[in-house]
């Protein structure tokens, strides 16, 4: 499955630059706003030090990572919702990605303009969501006369109604669409609504280059808890910590060699890279995980959800494995290693036979048997 995570933000903040890091693909960072008018799109690979460890043992003809699609959108600003500063173009690209990452700006730069006057995260957050709240509420009026006269029609387009104007009551004070509570049913009947408010989202404060191993200050998340990537499910309240990313420090380690950008991570006080760090945090928040294959063709990455059973995993290689599924002779990935590989594991009696009940874990090496 493809993931594609949408970065926005006010203008000036280091989205294009952050971008140009990531997805080391050429793109316009320029010191004005509006300087990005089409999204730049770029498809990186997951970083995952497990397929060269795999690659070490099986020998193949190729590794095979997953990958991430960035969509570098250009930036909001306070009005976007009516139109203001190509706003209306904007939002609509923003609307085709899985997740958005809102990158805040903390860096100190008297050389970069601020559209608002001076850098203040707390404010340029609450702008950004107000404004997505606000596309979402005109997406809820414009739908409303059909969803009315569909309501005539049945129950479930009248239980869809009362859902939907619940929500708009809701939106209309200022909390967001993600926050709003319902059942799993209300929920699946408002995902044709593409309301933006219900995308996850994860906050990265772009930060100097001397605090890229700092964590930021706190901020309120307006509109609702919010998800943050560095914290817990379990510990999302109304003031957590941005992702602390230098996309300065990224431009850097994006032209050097692997080894040479290892030890200026070191330096900094970083283990990963920002991509690393992001891609993993985009992952929780979507609640996604990998396994993979191995064979002298290839070592592969996969992504599937959190909680996929072994068919469902097996469809992600090709809809004939999902359909005509047997089993997954299944090894994790720490038994694949200590094993030294297949052979290994069946010597040792650790290669497991998985049917269509396996719930997949993360690293999980599989091989499917399948009958079409």
């Amino acid at each position: 499955m493809s993931l594609s995570i949408g970065i926005v933000g006010l203008p000036n903040v280091g989205k294009s630059t952050l971008f140009t890091a990531l997805t080391q693909k050429g793109g316009l960072a320029a010191n004005y706003p509006f300087a990005t008018i089409e999204p730049n799109v770029g498809v990186v690979p997951v970083p995952d030090a497990r397929l060269q460890q795999l690659a070490e043992i099986v020998r193949p003809g190729r590794i095979v990572p997953a990958t991430v699609e960035f969509v570098d959108i250009a930036g909001l600003v306070q009005g976007a919702s009516e139109g203001e500063g190509l706003g209306n173009q904007f939002l609509a690209n923003i609307r085709e990605t899985d997740a958005i990452v809102e990158v805040l700006r903390y860096f100190s730069d008297p050389d970069v303009v601020h559209v608002d006057g001076g850098a203040d995260p707390a404010r340029d957050m609450n702008t950004v969501a107000t404004e997505l709240i606000l596309a979402d509420l005109g997406t809820l009026s414009r739908a409303m006369p059909r969803l009315v006269k569909d309501a005539k029609r049945g129950k479930e387009d009248a239980l869809k109604l009362a859902a939907v104007e619940r929500l708009e009551a809701w939106l209309d004070e200022g909390h967001t669409a993600r926050s709003f509570a319902a059942s799993a049913e209300e929920r699946a009947s408002l995902r044709d609504l593409h309301l933006l408010t219900m995308k996850p989202i994860l906050y990265l404060a772009n930060v100097d280059e001397s605090q890229a191993a700092d964590q930021p200050t706190p901020l309120d998340v307006p509109g609702d808890i919010g998800a943050f990537s560095n914290a817990a499910d379990s510990d999302w309240g109304s003031a957590q910590r941005p992702l602390p990313i230098s996309a300065k420090v990224e431009s850097e380690i994006a032209v050097m060699e692997p080894a040479e950008a290892a030890e200026y991570l070191e330096l900094l006080g970083l283990e990963e890279s920002g991509l690393a760090r992001l891609v993993q945090a985009a992952y929780r928040l979507l609640g996604l995980q990998s396994f993979f294959t191995a064979g002298e063709m290839e070592v592969r990455a996969w992504t599937i959800p959190v909680g996929a059973k072994a068919p469902q995993a097996a469809g992600v290689i090709h809809s004939d494995f999902e359909r005509g599924f047997i089993k997954a002779e299944t090894a994790s990935f720490a038994d694949y290693i200590e094993f030294a590989g297949e052979a290994g594991l069946r010597a040792a009696g650790r290669l497991r036979q998985e049917g269509r009940d396996y719930l997949v874990q993360d690293g999980d090496v599989m091989h499917f048997k399948f009958n079409v």
